[in-house]
């Protein structure tokens, strides 16, 4: 599970939006750099593709996560809130259990960790 948490920091890392865009003060944009839409605009399917090359437990627990989210708060989560809970500081607390919980295919700590999940203040139901 090491091995996954840190390939998931790395594609963290990878895709922060500071690494798009860049340009040289001198010059303006790097020539030669194709343009080509950042995370926070990357379509969830594809996100979650991202997940199942890196590891397959890190896109079931992300997967468990978006149900439980929808379900528990009544909206969909962007791909932008998902790159968030997995990226931010040690990453959001239930998305790593469910990721661990799936990698050890432990239903039961999936079922306690889905009703932990906390929503947002709007639109809590």
């Amino acid at each position: 599970m090491t091995k996954a948490l840190l390939l998931l920091t790395l594609l963290g890392l990878l895709t922060q939006p500071a690494a798009r865009g860049q340009s040289s003060p001198a010059r303006g944009p790097i020539q030669g750099t194709p343009t080509t839409p950042g995370v926070n605009d990357m379509p969830l399917a594809d996100y979650l593709g991202l997940l199942r090359q890196i590891a397959p437990a890190a896109e079931a627990g992300a997967t468990d996560y978006l149900t439980a989210f929808e379900r528990r708060c009544g909206r969909a989560l962007t791909t932008t809130e998902l790159r968030q809970a997995m990226s931010a500081g040690d990453g959001d607390p239930v998305l790593m259990g469910l990721i661990r919980a799936s990698h050890l295919r432990d239903s039961a700590a999936r079922e306690r960790l889905a009703r932990q999940i906390r929503c947002p203040a709007k639109g809590a139901r």
